[in-house]
């Protein structure tokens, strides 16, 4: 099986059609910024972008993503030396505590950023909500993401 994972085409043989996308990834191509979280798609610690959109990885069969693009965490930023903006705006406003969940939240941001430049507090709350944080730093993503917001909204009215 072939898979296009973070730009570059990788070649898994050893994978069964029905393995989950989160296994492939993290076991197979050595991608462990997903994580394994609960394994039935409702806390959000492994979502991965799948040509654009967020998905739960743990959900996803590999096989069915052979022909599409799959981008993790460690795919996000636009270059070995850089960081997403998103990225950037978690560590100025502090998100992480524990740090688990975040790659999936950020990853889920991303997307919505990607087909909304300028959500509203609600919209960011409604798009994050699949997305589960144990020390609670809700309050925290949501800045961070109306940071990276409005920085792409007020470059975009210049």
């Amino acid at each position: 099986m072939q898979l296009k994972v973070n730009g570059k085409i990788h070649s898994v043989d050893i994978v069964h059609d029905d393995t989950p996308l989160l296994w492939v990834l993290r076991d197979h191509l050595g991608l462990v910024g997903t994580k394994f979280g609960c394994g039935i798609g409702q806390c959000g610690a492994c979502t991965v972008h799948v040509d654009g959109e967020a998905v739960f990885s743990c959900l996803v069969p590999a096989a069915t993503v052979t022909d599409r693009a799959v981008t993790t965490i460690e795919g996000l930023a636009p270059g070995p030396s850089e960081l997403h903006p998103l990225q950037r705006a978690w560590i100025e406003r502090d998100v992480a505590q524990c740090g688990y969940c975040q790659s999936g939240q950020i990853m889920r941001a991303a997307a919505l950023l990607a087909r909304n430049a300028s959500p509203t507090a609600e919209e960011i709350d409604t798009a994050m909500a699949p997305s589960l944080c144990r020390c609670g730093t809700y309050v925290r993503i949501r800045t961070a993401i109306e940071d990276v917001a409005g920085k792409t909204q007020g470059a975009a009215d210049e």
